[in-house]
């Protein structure tokens, strides 16, 4: 049963006067210890940022960054992500905990970032330092998703999916060690046969060449294959169709994953390198 804390949390969400808004987690808030005070807090925290982005989406400003409530409410919601990922126990404590209608919100977010954390193997000594840069809109992002999705059958939501785990929306603006670059991360041999003449750097040529790779590679008829085409791991096939299939769930969970920042994991522990309060 739902706490008195957690009920009146959500009351006040859903009665506050009109201008009254909900107080955005900090930067850095601590989390709860406990299971059950981290489902609480997490439920609060979601329906707020949820309010706020469902309010944003209807002002008509889709085509600028989100505002900074919908920024910390999803940068609370991904750090709570990062430590569900490393802890599987807690992971089926906290989602047990809270209402079914949020647990695959919490629960598939931690699974891929867990699949991603084993396919990258723990973090090394001396971490490579991460350039970073600003990532274009939602509204922007989606008009070059929906052009490949157009052009060459691969859905909408698989590219978006595939741009989040590769380069956050082309915030990590790194060289792989493999030699990946761009948005996407191409191997340049790789984006000379399918990368159209376009900029490997460009995130409207690159998400294009990448539509154009999977479709190549069977993705109007079989994703897994060509997501396995694409990274050579199930850990990362894995990831983007859970990904993926949060984007297709809802408008607002496409906004929440774009909002997502960059961290660096450390031997010491995460190291955030974008967002609010930085």
């Amino acid at each position: 049963m739902r706490s008195l804390v957690s009920f009146c949390a959500t009351v006040w969400v859903l009665l506050a006067p009109a201008g009254v808004a909900a107080q955005a987690p900090a930067p850095d808030e601590p989390l709860p210890r406990s299971p059950a005070a981290l489902a609480e807090r997490l439920e609060v925290v979601t329906a707020d940022t949820n309010a706020a982005i469902e309010a944003w989406l209807a002002s008509g400003d889709a085509d600028a960054d989100p505002p900074e409530e919908v920024l910390l409410g999803t940068l609370y919601q991904q750090r709570v992500a990062r430590a569900l990922a490393r802890q599987p126990r807690l992971e089926a404590q906290v989602t047990a905990a809270l209402p079914a209608r949020l647990r695959p919100g919490v629960r598939d977010p931690a699974r891929a970032l867990r699949a991603l954390f084993r396919l990258n193997g723990p973090p090394p000594a001396r971490p490579r330092p991460i350039r970073v840069g600003a990532a274009l809109s939602p509204d922007v992002l989606r008009s070059f998703y929906e052009e490949g999705q157009r052009r060459f059958g691969i859905p909408w939501h698989v590219l978006a999916a595939v741009n989040l785990v590769e380069t956050n929306f082309n915030r990590n603006r790194n060289v792989s060690t493999a030699g990946a670059q761009g948005p996407m991360q191409f191997i340049p041999s790789t984006w000379r046969a399918y990368g159209m003449g376009g900029d490997i750097r460009d995130p409207h040529d690159a998400i294009i060449g990448a539509a154009n790779y999977l479709r190549a590679s069977g993705g109007r008829s079989n994703l897994h294959r060509a997501l396995f085409a694409y990274n050579h791991s199930t850990l990362y096939v894995d990831a983007v169709l859970r990904l993926s299939a949060r984007i297709r769930a809802a408008e607002r969970n496409y906004v929440t994953l774009w909002s997502w920042q960059v961290f660096q994991r450390t031997p010491q522990g995460d190291r955030r390198l974008t967002g609010p309060g930085l």
